[in-house]
């Protein structure tokens, strides 16, 4: 784990929540050239994150903090608070080619806890200055408070956003992910930013079986997306890997044992359900954004640009 230095117990907005202050010796996260990721880069300026969501993949991440995935993930936040200071250095001339750089792979850079340190507004602000690519995956509209200087980075440099919004369903998503903000609002960020000259993209995930799968609640997505000019829509469905697996099978006998059996089959072989499974519901978006992409106005200008950091959900 890393040396805490200081704990701070959140209060007011922040009420809930500890932040655990460290110092790390790097921010930019070299991945191995064998990776599977379509990028090498990245950058968390947090672990932990407040929006709770039942499924996050991270969660394991805290057992590697002597901290408890299940009950701390989503309170007890670890700030890296000289992150801005070491990208700094970093990406000092003599020491950094300039490759793309991805936020937002292991924990949200637009969480709550950005709201206090602002740490990922000034990461976009040294990113830009230096022209350095990077993208951003968030499940946050606090990402509009840092609007204009997104924009003013994707003038020097190419910068990708992708907004996560896996259901537009109010009941399944105050159950899964009670910490983030109305997806109907995430697709209104879409939206903005875009507009404002920001690409922004729409990741359809975690598509939840039995949940948030049907024709009709996928199509509602699509047609939000494609309405707010998404520069592509990707999706993805459930994959729980060993730490999130138990976790969420728990959720579920608490919450809708009815679905416990029929997860237990559908992953009975791993983290990721059968192949065959994962391509009929991949299948089906692409045909419903094929479909309400026809249908969009004359005039409108929704691209179909390739997903790109947000591919690595799909599993192998």
């Amino acid at each position: 784990m890393f040396p805490a230095e200081e704990r701070v117990v959140g209060r007011g907005e922040f009420r809930g929540l500890e932040f655990v202050h460290v110092h790390a010796r790097s921010i930019i996260n070299h991945l191995a050239d064998t990776s599977p990721l379509p990028f090498r880069h990245t950058i968390n300026a947090y672990r932990g994150c407040s929006h709770a969501c039942t499924y996050c993949f991270a969660r394991p991440t805290h057992a590697y903090l002597d901290l408890d995935p299940a009950t701390d993930f989503d309170r007890v936040i670890v700030v890296k608070v000289n992150a801005v200071e070491r990208l700094r250095a970093e990406l000092a001339p003599k020491r950094w080619a300039g490759d793309p750089v991805a936020m937002g792979t292991n924990t949200d850079p637009y969480q709550r806890a950005e709201g206090k340190y602002h740490l990922t507004r000034d990461l976009v602000g040294v990113l830009g200055e230096a022209g350095n690519p990077f993208s951003i995956l968030t499940k946050s509209t606090l990402v509009l408070r840092d609007r204009d200087l997104l924009a003013d980075a994707a003038r020097r440099t190419d910068v990708s956003l992708c907004l996560s919004v896996g259901t537009l369903d109010p009941d399944v998503w105050r159950l899964t992910e009670p910490g983030t903000p109305p997806p109907a609002r995430r697709l209104d960020a879409v939206a903005r930013l875009n507009e404002a000259g920001v690409p922004c993209s729409v990741l359809i995930g975690p598509i939840l079986p039995g949940l948030s799968d049907t024709p009709d609640q996928l199509d509602a997505v699509v047609r939000g997306a494609v309405d707010a000019g998404a520069v592509s829509i990707s999706s993805v469905l459930l994959h729980l890997r060993p730490g999130v697996r138990e976790h969420y099978l728990d959720f579920l006998a608490a919450q809708r044992p009815d679905l416990v059996a029929h997860h237990e089959r559908l992953y009975a072989r791993g983290a990721y359900a059968p192949r065959d499974e994962r391509a009929r519901v991949s299948t089906l978006v692409q045909d419903l954004v094929t479909r309400h992409r026809r249908s969009v106005p004359v005039g409108r200008t929704d691209g179909t640009a390739t997903p790109v950091v947000w591919e690595r959900f799909r599993g192998p």
